[in-house]
C-alpha cells in the first residue's frame, strides 16, 4: 500500500511540471478516492480478522463442547448399563429372597395343617365330653391338659389305671408321628409336700412327669427319644391358688406334642441366614 502512495505521489510530483492544472486537479480527486477505498478496504480486512479469531475460538469451544458431550454420552451410557445390571442382581435376589420367604411359609403352613389335623384326631380319641381334658393348641403346639384326679392320688406320683386308659388314645396319637417330640409337664399347687420320698413340690412335679413318660414309654410303646419330662412346680399356675376348687385347677400334667424343637428352629435359622446372607 505504501509503495502505490509513493508512486502516485512521484506521478503526482512530476506531472505537476508537465501537466495542465486541469489534469493535476483530476489526478488528486482520483487519488483521494484510491486512499479512501484504501482506508475502508484497511477497515474491512480489520473487521475479517477479528471476526476470524472469534469464529475460531466459537469453533474451538464447539469442538470442545461436542467432545464433552460425547464423552459424557459414553458415560451415561456406561452408567447406564451399571444401573440396569444393578438392577438386575437386585431383581434377581429379591425373588431368591420371595423363594425362601414362599418356602418358610410354606413349611410353617405344612407345620399348621399337621398341627391341626393331630388336634382333629386326639378330640376324636379322647373325647371331647371329659372336663379333667383340656386340647388346645398354643403358640404351634398341641397342648393336652389332664387333671391330676384323672392320673394321680393326692400326693402321689403312681399312674392310675384309669389314667392309663386316657394315656393310651393319646400314645397313639404320638405314635403316628414318630418326628414329632413330647414334652411332659408335671404342674402343682402351691402347698409345700415333704416326706421320706418327696423333698417339695418340685421333687412331686418332676416325679408324676416320669412317671407318665415311663407310661407312655415302657407300656404304650411311645419312642424314649419323642419324650421330654419336665417339672414346672407350683410356679406356672392357672388361677391364683386362693380356694381348693383353684388349687384343684392347678394341680395338672401337661403333655406338649410339637415338631422336634431342633429341626424346626435350624429349619427358621437355616432360611433367616439365607434372608440376610444377599
Amino acid at each position: 500500500m505504501k509503495k502505490v502512495l509513493l508512486v502516485i505521489t512521484i506521478v503526482s510530483m512530476s506531472l505537476t511540471s508537465c501537466v495542465s492544472k486541469k489534469k493535476y486537479t483530476e489526478l488528486e480527486t482520483k487519488n483521494k478516492e484510491i486512499q479512501d477505498l484504501l482506508n475502508t478496504a484497511t477497515v474491512k480486512l480489520n473487521s475479517c480478522l477479528t471476526e476470524r479469531e472469534a469464529y475460531a475460538n466459537q469453533i474451538d469451544f464447539l469442538k470442545k463442547n461436542n467432545s464433552d458431550l460425547i464423552n459424557n454420552m459414553g458415560n451415561l451410557t456406561t452408567l447406564t448399563t451399571k444401573g440396569a445390571e444393578n438392577l438386575e442382581k437386585s431383581l434377581e435376589s429379591l425373588k431368591e429372597k420371595d423363594l425362601r420367604i414362599t418356602r418358610l411359609q410354606d413349611a410353617l403352613t405344612k407345620k399348621d395343617s399337621v398341627t391341626l389335623a393331630l388336634v382333629t384326631s386326639l378330640k376324636r380319641e379322647v373325647g371331647m365330653d371329659d372336663p379333667d381334658i383340656n386340647i388346645n393348641v398354643e403358640k404351634g403346639v398341641i397342648m393336652i391338659s389332664i387333671a391330676d384326679n384323672l392320673l394321680f392320688k393326692s400326693g402321689s406320683y403312681e399312674v392310675s389305671d384309669k389314667a392309663k386308659g386316657v394315656l393310651a388314645k393319646v400314645a397313639k396319637v404320638i405314635n403316628s408321628k414318630p418326628d414329632f417330640e413330647c414334652m411332659v409337664e408335671g404342674h402343682t399347687d402351691n402347698v409345700p409336700v415333704k416326706n421320706a420320698v418327696l423333698l417339695d413340690n418340685w421333687d412331686l412335679s418332676v416325679k408324676r412327669a416320669t412317671s407318665i413318660v415311663r407310661v407312655l414309654h415302657n407300656d404304650l410303646g411311645v419312642s424314649p427319644k419323642q419324650l421330654i419330662p419336665a417339672g414346672r412346680s407350683s410356679y406356672v399356675p392357672l388361677v391364683d391358688n386362693d380356694t381348693p376348687a383353684n388349687r384343684a385347677k392347678n394341680r395338672r400334667t401337661k403333655i406338649i406334642i410339637m415338631p422336634k424343637i431342633d429341626q424346626f428352629y435350624e429349619m427358621i435359622e437355616k432360611e433367616m441366614k439365607n434372608l440376610g446372607g444377599k
